[in-house]
């Protein structure tokens, strides 16, 4: 397989896109925004500029990832000659469900069509195809480039050539896959999410502020970054979404999201990407100083 489709052109979409063109593929990023395609091809020459500076990238190997993408705005014309396409688009179920009808309509028979969703069921979202077999998750993690782990999700139908295949090529991209069967939050989510909503939990509590909270866990147990920080850089919008899905997937309350979150997120303050959420983001991207509304 050389030809591969990325839909959608946000954070994880130029990311995997990113990895894909590096290791010599041709790859057609496909959105419905011309802004989104532009931002996401800015972004990418971004981090290969930054791999430059610190020696792991020449200009050459720059010039020739940016010349292995085209972007694309039609998702049929995009498609067409694909042997894989990635879906990244917004984690909600029945935007994934249409998608994938469209690419289950125009894409070759032999294509593999795989989610980067990072909760929601692959069986359900096979569903929508008349090719269950050759529907499988491919979920990378944030930032793609950097992190080396893909969780490989089999659904009901997946066929064993299908994940062969795929668990192959994320090998051939330098990342670890991992085998997981498909349950509400995979293995990552899982075990990661109930701990963020139980940092937020702890919060609302008054037990720490955020600082404190994040201070425990980063010294305490070794983590690189505080769950509250974590969850503004994975977005809270994104929090709050998969722990629904696996609320309603186990119907059990330990999964139901904390009434801050909720909140935070009805008002806007979805971290990184809005600004401000745990932490505020106005003058850095980093998460250096706390949000006002939890300032003790």
């Amino acid at each position: 397989m050389k030809n591969i489709v990325v839909i959608g052109a946000g954070t994880m979409g130029n990311g995997i896109a990113h990895v894909f063109a590096q290791n010599g593929y041709h790859v057609n990023l496909a959105d419905i925004s011309e802004n989104a395609l532009d931002k996401g091809l800015a972004t990418i020459s971004a981090n290969l500029a930054r791999m430059i500076a610190k020696g792991s990238l020449t200009e050459e190997q720059k010039t020739a990832t940016l010349a292995n993408i085209a972007k694309f705005t039609s998702i049929s014309e995009a498609v067409k000659d694909a042997e894989l396409i990635v879906e990244a688009a917004t984690e909600n179920l029945e935007l994934k469900l249409d998608i994938f009808r469209k690419i289950d309509a125009c894409a070759p028979e032999n294509c593999i069509l795989a989610t980067n969703t990072s909760s929601i069921s692959i069986t359900k979202i096979a569903s929508a195809t008349q090719r269950p077999g050759k529907v499988i998750g491919m979920h990378f993690m944030n930032p793609v480039p950097i992190m080396k782990l893909v969780e490989i999700i089999k659904g009901y139908s997946t066929s064993k050539a299908t994940f062969d295949a795929v668990f192959e090529m994320s090998k051939a991209l330098g990342k670890v896959p991992v085998e997981v069967n498909d349950y509400p939050g995979f293995v990552a989510n899982r075990i990661l999410m109930p701990m963020i909503n139980e940092a937020i939990e702890t919060l609302y509590n008054g037990v720490a502020g955020v600082e404190e909270i994040d201070t425990v866990m980063k010294l305490g147990m070794a983590h690189p970054m505080g769950p509250l920080q974590l969850a503004d850089f994975i977005g809270l919008d994104v929090c709050l979404a998969i722990l629904n899905v696996m609320y309603d997937g186990f119907k059990n309350p330990k999964y139901a999201p904390n009434p801050l979150l909720v909140n935070m997120v009805t008002a806007g303050k979805l971290g990184v990407k809005s600004g401000e959420g745990f932490y505020d983001y106005s003058q850095t991207r980093k998460a250096e100083t706390v949000s006002e509304r939890f300032r003790r």
